[in-house]
């Protein structure tokens, strides 16, 4: 979906959220019913990076974290693959899967730079190295209100920060995605201002909850989430998941965020998961279920996507001022 500023827009354009619902529920079940093909696709047989299905994945050393569970059941590797935000190779919910045959995620390398005390740039591998891998499932929450459950691996992003000493000036960390428009066709628009940047204020990125991604359901990362290296942060909408990362940034002042700069008043820099904020152009009390049946299920959106713990982060905080 291309998100557009209002002002780009007519008011004949505009879709009313309940035809845009019954259009959404009609192609699912058209497609579920056999009445309109599915997405298929062929192999990447000439690309380093063969086609993103389970089985053509490594698998990963790793442990459950029993702590970091929901009840729901996990979304499928094919709805989690084939339905997803990856703008860089296309603004449609298939681009990711249909276009990333040209992509290569390794060998990679990441720069460590601003204010901390070792910086550098360092393969993917001394990244990972000390970091023991565990499996978290989190609610995925999309500003599109619709829904998932995913379960990744990873580590704790605080364990990383700590690693390379941010000093006493960092009060925001910044992660940059790979800008290489000769791999992902969607850089070669002005669909957004690229590389694609997102933040964390420093106190959220130490949260425990803060995860940063390597793989999904024991692999590793498909390139169409995001491989090798992403960030997550399930009590916010997942815009603020930088996919991709080759350089992460230590500031004393705000990073100056992808969405948040193409149109500050429908994604603020937290873009915590409010369901009593409504985005200037639908609400956000209910959201979508993805894979819940022929008519997908709606349910209502839970503050910080129900990861109450982190409110402290935002006491005596405005949440529609500062959202």
């Amino acid at each position: 979906m291309l998100i557009r500023k209002p002002s780009d827009i007519k008011p004949s354009e505009i879709t009313s959220e309940s035809v845009y619902l019954q259009r959404r529920k009609f192609v699912a079940a058209a497609i579920a019913g056999g009445l309109i093909a599915a997405p298929f696709r062929i192999a990447h047989a000439d690309s380093s990076n063969p086609a993103d299905t389970e089985s053509q994945l490594p698998p990963l050393e790793y442990s459950v974290n029993p702590h970091y569970t929901v009840p729901q059941k996990a979304n499928t590797w094919d709805q989690i693959t084939h339905y997803n935000n990856f703008y860089e190779f296309g603004e449609d919910k298939t681009d990711p899967y249909e276009n990333d045959g040209a992509f290569v995620s390794h060998p990679w390398s990441v720069t460590i730079d601003g204010e901390v005390e070792k910086c550098g740039t360092f393969t993917l591998e001394d990244i990972l190295k000390p970091h023991p891998l565990e499996e978290r499932t989190y609610r995925l929450r999309c500003v599109e209100a619709w829904s998932m459950v995913i379960p990744w691996v990873g580590f704790q992003l605080s364990d990383l920060i700590k690693r390379f000493q941010p000093t006493s000036a960092a009060k925001y960390v910044q992660f940059t995605s790979v800008y290489r428009p000769s791999q992902m066709p969607g850089q070669r628009t002005g669909l957004l201002p690229w590389p694609y940047i997102e933040g964390l204020r420093m106190d959220e990125a130490m949260h425990p909850l803060t995860f940063m991604v390597v793989g999904l359901y024991g692999r590793t990362l498909p390139s169409v989430d995001g491989a090798p290296l992403r960030v997550m942060s399930p009590w916010k909408y997942g815009l603020k998941g930088g996919k991709s990362i080759v350089r992460i940034t230590f500031q004393r002042t705000q990073p100056r965020t992808t969405w948040n700069v193409v149109d500050p008043s429908e994604y603020g820099f937290y873009s915590n998961v409010n369901p009593n904020q409504p985005h200037p152009r639908w609400s956000q009390a209910t959201e979508r279920v993805i894979g819940t049946g022929f008519f997908e299920e709606r349910k209502p959106t839970l503050m910080f996507n129900g990861y109450g713990e982190v409110a402290s982060l935002y006491a005596g905080m405005n949440l529609h001022r500062y959202y």
